[in-house]
C-alpha cells in the first residue's frame, strides 16, 4: 500500500514543506503551517505543472520598450500615488483597516469614470447591492453604466465580466470571493493565489484595470496570505485615525511608477475626497506652547509643515518612553545622546512624543524638531511658532543636512515662517533668516 504523502502549507506566505514545523522558515510566522489534504495536493500538482512553450529567449537590447499609458480618475491624490494616473490592464490592490475608506473611495472613482461614459463593474462579496446604492446616493456616484454585482462566487464574476465591455473593475473584497474548482476554504492561501491569478489574466488579456480590497490584520499587514502582495502590479495602504477626518494613501509598490509618493483625503459628509489644502493641516503655530517644535517633512514629492510634541515629567518608578508617528529606537537614541553631550539627567524622566495629525515621520530630518520639543517642555520654556528645525542628528551629536532642504525652506516661507534652524546656510537668498546649528549643543542658543 502506498504512504500517503503529506504537504504543509503556510497560510500567510504560501510556503510549502513535507514536514510540519511550529515555525515557518519563510515568514518566521507561529503556527501558520496547515496539513492539506489529498485533494488539495492533487489540485497543487495540477495546477502547477506547465505546457512546453515555444518562446525562446531573446537578447534585451532587440526589445522595444514600450510606453506606459495612463488615463485619470479624476482624482488628483490617487492620480499622485499611482505615478500619473490609472494604467489600462494593472491590477491594484488596497487595503486599509475597518471603516477607513477603502469601499467609499473606490465607489468615488468607479462613478467619476462612469461619469465619462465608461462601462464600470463594482463587485461586492460583503455588501448587497441596496447597501452600495445607498453610499453611492451619498457620494453622488451612481450613474446608469454603474454596475453592481454582489456575488461571491468566482466563476459568476467571471462570466459578467465576460458578457460586458467593462473599463474598469472593482473587487470588495479579494477574501471573500472563492472558487468551486479550488478545494479550499474563502480566504486561504491556495484560494487568494488562484483568484489573483485569475484577476491577473483578465486584466492582462482584456487590457482592463482591476482594483481589489484587501482587509489587513492588527500589525497593518494585509490579512490573509502575503502570496497576494507578491502577485499584483501595485499595493497601496490607507493610513489614519478613524476619529479624524485625514485619510493618507500610501504605496508600497509600484510597477508602472515611484513609491515614494502619498496621497492625501479628507473624510466628510460627503464621503472621501481630495484634500483641498495642506496648509495648518498639521500644525497650528498660533497656539505653540512648550514642548511643541515645528519642521518640514517631505512626502514624496511634496513637503508638509508638522508639528512634533514632547512631554518631559519627572519619573517616580522606572522611566517611561513612548512615542506616536515616530521611531521608538531613535527616540532612545536622541534621548541618550542629550545626556551625553547636554549632561541632562533624562534617566528619570518620564518622556512621551507624538506628530500631531495622525502623520507618521518616516526620515530622519525631524530628529532636530524633537530635540528641541524635548528641551522645550524639559525647560518649560515656549519655542517661537515663527521658527522651524529641520536637519538630521548623527551618534556624535552632529546636525547634518537633509535632502531637498531648499525646497522645505520655501514651502517654510510660503506658509508665513521667518526663522529656520539648519544645519548650514542655504544656496539661495529666501528672505528667510537661517540660523546654523552643526552641533546639538547649538540648540540650547535658541532655547
Amino acid at each position: 500500500m502506498a504512504k500517503k504523502k503529506s504537504l504543509f502549507e503556510c497560510q500567510n506566505c504560501g510556503f510549502q514543506s513535507p514536514r510540519w514545523s511550529g515555525k515557518c522558515p519563510s515568514c518566521n510566522s507561529w503556527d501558520s503551517l496547515i496539513e492539506l489534504n489529498q485533494e488539495q495536493i492533487e489540485y497543487l500538482q495540477k495546477s502547477s505543472s506547465k505546457n512546453i512553450s515555444d518562446s525562446k529567449a531573446i537578447p534585451i537590447t532587440k526589445i522595444k520598450a514600450e510606453d506606459v499609458v495612463r488615463f485619470s480618475s479624476d482624482s488628483k491624490e490617487l492620480d499622485l500615488v499611482l505615478g500619473g494616473g490609472i494604467v489600462p490592464g494593472s491590477l491594484t490592490l488596497i487595503g486599509g483597516s475597518p471603516g477607513i475608506g477603502k469601499s467609499t473611495l473606490l465607489l468615488k472613482i468607479a462613478g467619476n469614470l462612469a461619469a465619462t461614459g465608461a462601462d464600470i463593474l463594482y463587485v461586492s462579496g460583503e455588501e448587497s447591492a441596496s447597501q452600495i446604492k445607498l453610499r453611492g446616493d451619498r457620494l453622488g456616484a451612481n450613474r446608469d453604466n454603474l454596475y453592481l454585482l454582489a456575488e461571491i462566487n468566482m466563476e459568476n464574476v467571471i462570466e459578467e465580466i465576460e458578457s460586458k465591455d467593462y473599463q474598469f473593475i472593482v473587487i470588495d473584497s479579494i477574501q471573500t470571493i472563492y472558487d468551486n474548482n479550488v478545494p479550499s476554504a474563502p480566504g486561504s492561501v491556495t484560494q487568494v493565489r488562484a483568484i489573483t491569478f485569475e484577476l491577473m489574466r483578465l486584466a492582462k488579456s482584456k487590457n482592463i484595470p482591476i482594483f481589489i480590497i484587501g482587509h489587513i490584520t492588527k500589525d497593518g499587514s494585509i490579512a490573509g496570505p502575503r502570496v497576494l502582495e507578491h502577485m499584483v502590479d501595485t499595493v497601496l495602504y490607507f493610513e489614519g485615525d478613524t476619529n479624524s477626518d485625514l485619510r493618507l494613501l500610501r504605496s508600497f509598490k509600484n510597477r508602472f511608477g515611484s513609491t515614494n509618493e502619498v496621497g492625501i483625503f479628507e473624510m466628510d459628509s460627503n464621503g472621501l475626497r481630495d484634500a483641498k489644502s495642506m496648509s495648518e493641516r498639521f500644525f497650528n503655530k498660533d497656539t505653540l506652547m512648550p514642548g511643541s517644535a515645528l519642521t518640514i517633512i517631505m512626502e514624496g514629492s511634496r513637503p508638509i509643515v508638522i508639528e512634533v510634541q514632547a512631554l518631559v515629567t519627572p519619573s517616580y518608578a522606572n522611566s517611561k518612553r513612548s512615542s506616536t508617528g515616530f521611531d521608538t529606537n531613535r527616540l532612545n537614541m536622541l534621548l541618550a545622546l542629550l545626556e551625553k553631550k547636554l549632561d541632562l539627567p533624562l534617566g528619570t524622566y518620564d518622556i512621551f512624543v507624538n506628530v500631531v495629525g495622525g502623520i507618521k515621520v518616516q526620515e530622519t530630518s525631524a530628529d532636530l524638531a524633537i530635540i528641541a520639543a524635548i528641551l522645550s517642555s524639559f525647560r518649560d520654556r515656549k519655542l517661537s511658532s515663527k521658527t522651524m528645525f529641520i536637519g538630521e542628528v548623527s551618534l556624535t551629536g552632529e546636525v547634518r543636512d537633509v535632502p531637498n532642504m531648499m525646497q522645505r525652506l520655501k514651502e517654510a516661507k510660503t506658509q508665513g515662517f521667518t526663522n529656520a534652524i539648519t544645519p548650514s546656510k542655504p544656496l539661495e537668498d529666501l528672505n528667510l533668516k537661517c540660523y546654523v546649528a552643526q552641533s546639538v549643543e547649538k540648540i540650547i542658543d535658541w532655547m
